[in-house]
């Protein structure tokens, strides 16, 4: 059984809390953490109120199919881009009633790095359907897969934070 530790459950409640507060529903889309930050989110009981759906489009074609992202910004940038990242992340708004979508598409290694993309390089973005499309891109380094991955799912949580803190001040009661 997988668990994930006190500081992770705690950054998880509060993201869906503050989604909560904001009445707001999440989607994301992953492709080098497949699937690890929805299982973070979807481990805490009671999440099912805020989280909507996820993708896992670890696939150029899947990316395109299921988000919607361009061919052409797949082939002009590569999967690993911010215009891809914010191209899945606006995607997943479209393609479900969310109200703000995270994308997460990186180079988790031991493979795949090029001199100009190398392991442990990721590309975060984070669309509101009322604001604007945040990027991130961290270089993690070589930490080893499971570590940038990990990473990668606790960035993301910090972004989802970020963009409600941005563009959807609390609901008052």
């Amino acid at each position: 059984m997988f668990a994930f530790d006190r500081d992770t459950i705690l950054a998880v409640k509060e993201t869906l809390d503050q989604a909560r507060e904001r009445g707001l529903l999440i989607a994301t889309t992953e492709s080098c953490t497949g699937g690890l930050l929805a299982a973070a989110l979807t481990s805490v009981p009671g999440s099912s109120t805020v989280f909507e759906r996820g993708f896992i489009t670890y696939a150029n074609r899947a990316k395109h199919e299921l988000l919607g992202v361009a061919e052409e910004t797949l082939a002009a940038h590569g999967a690993v881009s911010e215009q891809t990242a914010r191209e899945m992340a606006e995607g997943a708004l479209r393609h479900s009633p969310a109200d703000i979508a995270v994308s997460i598409t990186g180079i988790a290694g031991p493979g795949g790095a090029t001199p100009e993309k190398p392991v442990g390089l990721v590309h975060f973005a984070c669309a509101a359907r009322d604001g604007e499309t945040i990027a991130l891109m961290k270089q993690f380094g070589d930490i080893g897969r499971d570590e940038v991955r990990y990473q990668s799912m606790l960035t993301a949580l910090d972004l989802l934070r970020l963009q409600m803190e941005e563009n959807y001040p609390p609901a008052v009661a």
